[in-house]
């Protein structure tokens, strides 16, 4: 699971900077105003106004959602079953996965206390999972597999810490009796997955429960969240439990079969089909059906519809005398590997945490820097900072510019602090 995962995400990264180069060029083409008209086009599904938003809305509070499922199941996984399953293994990445939100959030504030770009300060935070791991996967055999968990750990508490973000900090006005609704269908949600029902059905109460919450006036994107962290993780059958089970049908099928009962092995196939599906949980089949258009489909459209900034002379000029780019910049490029590397010190310095064979302070510097590749959750939480859309420009100039130097830096130095183990 956690190969094919950093696989996806890695060959995703590719798909994500050709989006984000076609964005860019689009954006300052002789074409650009297209490219702006574009996103503001309204799409309506139904007749009821909750359902009709521009597509940039759409990719943003539909499309992204996915995204957040992911993240949500993502989770899950680590904390029942994977590296954030026991308090051992996972203070290491928690601890600095706090550094690494709170030293870049804190050099921001610093240069942001007030005027309009004090609400900026979660811009920062944020670590781009697929752009850090994709720039580890061009390293090879450098990169020790414990490095690699290491990093995909943190990015994922690093998540967590998005999404608390996002719910509390960047969520507008709230309706109570929409948000009453979707209590009550996330409590139905809970009693799907007790009574475990097939996915479908799972789908269905969820695409409801994310209409109420985007009604409410909470991000929808938590909608997506919640559905991977309540999503069962167990399955109905056990693999070892299989064989005992499967041998009378398979019994029933031989023999149907030497008869030629064509219906009947039919139907017998298609409950083989039923137990075999029942060795998966649901939160599993989500994961493997939805992760990929997601990776494939959704950031990239994402990307395209983000990353289009006009970077005229003028503008960038704004930027780089702007205290919100400074303020991304120092804390994506410096806050991320100092408040990596030095939390993560202390937590092994305190005996809070240990090294795993194979980590090295200088493989943690490496992820700390390359954790400075804030790229998709940046670019979201800088639309959700400002209304002023000159603002958001600014942010997301400094997003690309310091997600590029990180990504560069990190890439440089450790090409050439670790040993090629090839």
């Amino acid at each position: 699971m956690l190969e094919r995962f950093v696989q996806s995400e890695t060959s995703s990264s590719v798909l994500l900077f050709g989006a984000t180069v076609v964005a860019l060029v689009w954006a300052n083409s002789p074409w650009s105003a297209s490219y702006f008209a574009l996103w503001k086009l309204p799409v309506q599904i139904g007749r009821r106004p909750l359902l009709s938003m521009d597509l940039h809305h759409w990719i943003d509070d539909g499309l992204m959602v996915l995204f957040f499922l992911v993240v949500g199941l993502e989770i899950k996984r680590e904390i029942v079953k994977g590296e954030l399953s026991s308090f051992r293994q996972a203070a290491l990445p928690i601890m600095a996965a706090l550094g690494g939100m709170i030293i870049p959030a804190s050099l921001y504030f610093t240069l942001n206390r007030s005027g309009p770009g004090a609400r900026g300060w979660g811009i920062p935070m944020a670590t781009d999972i697929g752009f850090a791991m994709g720039v580890l996967a061009l390293l090879g055999k450098r990169i020790p597999s414990s490095l690699r968990v290491f990093m995909l750990a943190l990015a994922i508490v690093d998540d967590v810490g998005a999404i608390l973000v996002i719910a509390f900090f960047y969520t507008p006005k709230i309706s109570l009796s929409a948000l009453a609704v979707a209590g009550g269908l996330l409590a139905l949600l809970v009693v799907i997955s007790v009574r475990r029902v097939p996915v479908s059905v799972y789908a269905v109460v969820g695409f409801f429960f994310w209409a109420a919450v985007l009604s409410s006036g909470v991000h929808a994107t938590i909608a997506g969240v919640i559905l991977g962290l309540i999503a069962p993780i167990k399955p109905k059958f056990r693999p070892e439990e299989l064989p005992e089970s499967a041998e009378p049908l398979l019994r029933n099928f031989r023999a149907q079969i030497s008869s030629q009962e064509k219906s009947s092995a039919e139907a017998t196939l298609s409950a083989l089909d039923q137990l075999l599906r029942g060795t998966d949980s649901i939160a599993e089949r989500l994961e493997r059906s939805v992760h990929p258009w997601v990776c494939y489909l959704v950031l990239p459209l994402f990307a395209l519809a983000s990353a289009g900034v006009n970077l005229s002379a003028e503008k960038l000029k704004l930027a780089i005398s702007s205290p919100i780019a400074l303020g991304i910049l120092l804390g994506l490029v410096l806050g991320k590997a100092v408040g990596i590397t030095a939390f993560s010190f202390l937590a092994v310095q305190s005996k809070i945490a240990g090294m795993t064979e194979g980590l090295t302070w200088s493989g943690i510097t490496g992820v700390g820097i390359l954790a400075g590749v804030g790229f998709t959750v940046a670019l979201f939480i800088s639309g959700l900072s400002f209304g002023d859309e000159a603002l958001v420009a600014t942010a997301k100039v400094a997003v690309l510019g310091a997600s590029l130097a990180a990504g560069s830096i990190g890439y440089l130095y450790l090409r050439f602090t670790l040993k090629d183990n090839s």
